[in-house]
């Protein structure tokens, strides 16, 4: 299976989630089109999903395309589009055999048909896996999850002095999961790009320069053996500061 690491289950990560940044640098940086270093990315997860398994993380969230991505050359995006459904397409089979369990997060109305109906698949053939729960946030913006959560509070009728933190969190699209204990994001970049913006208050975050083609299983057991590291006191004190 691989490397394991040298950690308690205690100090392992339960969620990791990942900002997959440095795709078109490192296609730049090698002279060929940014869509290159796309499906480079799309290579590279494949072997970071079978290392969370072997790692034994429990939930992997990774971010695939965000609602601002829209803003990128139509080409561009249209090949993003195309890398998504050719990722269904060559992986599903072998995930679904591997027990890993496919969940989208974000708003499927904005992509085509003929995608929207392979997500959804994907999302039904995968629902009883166990071994690994894989979140894909794909046309997935923070901002964009935190409202469609407050307009379908507004549209249970839900009376404003009973909306409660544990609430809003059962209306986004995370909802029934752990929030995210690491976020790792590669190619040195230091900003959160509107991802999982309520569910990242108390994560710890590992910042790489590595770009994402070449973030491998070496590089993530590095991430996860820093996070058993971390001491997560969550605002509060630890004992031994009293004394």
């Amino acid at each position: 299976m691989g490397e394991t690491l040298n950690i308690p289950p205690e100090e392992t990560p339960r969620h990791v989630a990942i900002i997959m940044d440095g795709n078109g640098r490192w296609a730049l940086s090698r002279g060929k089109p940014r869509l290159a270093g796309h499906r480079a990315g799309t290579e590279n997860l494949r072997r970071i999903i079978r290392a969370s398994a072997d790692f034994n993380v429990e939930y992997l969230t990774i971010y695939a395309f965000s609602t601002e991505n829209w803003r990128r050359p139509p080409a561009e995006v249209q090949g993003l589009m195309h890398i998504m459904e050719d990722v269904i397409d060559r992986e599903l089979n072998e995930l679904n055999d591997e027990g890993v369990r496919l969940r989208h997060l974000g708003r499927l109305d904005k992509l085509a048909p003929k995608l929207r109906k392979k997500v959804r698949h994907a999302v039904e053939l995968t629902k009883e896996n166990n071994r690994l729960n894989l979140n894909i946030a794909f046309n997935y913006g923070g901002r964009d999850e935190i409202v469609y959560a407050v307009q379908n509070i507004i549209r249970a009728g839900v009376k404003a002095d009973d909306v409660t933190v544990e609430m809003m969190s059962n209306y986004l699209f995370t909802a029934g999961m752990p929030d995210p204990d690491l976020i790792i994001r590669t190619s040195g970049e230091l900003r959160t790009s509107n991802f999982l913006i309520w569910q990242s208050a108390y994560s710890e975050w590992y910042i790489t320069p590595t770009y994402w083609p070449d973030f491998d299983r070496e590089e993530y057991a590095k991430a996860l053996k820093t996070f058993g590291q971390r001491d997560r006191r969550y605002g509060g004190i630890d004992e031994k500061y009293y004394e």
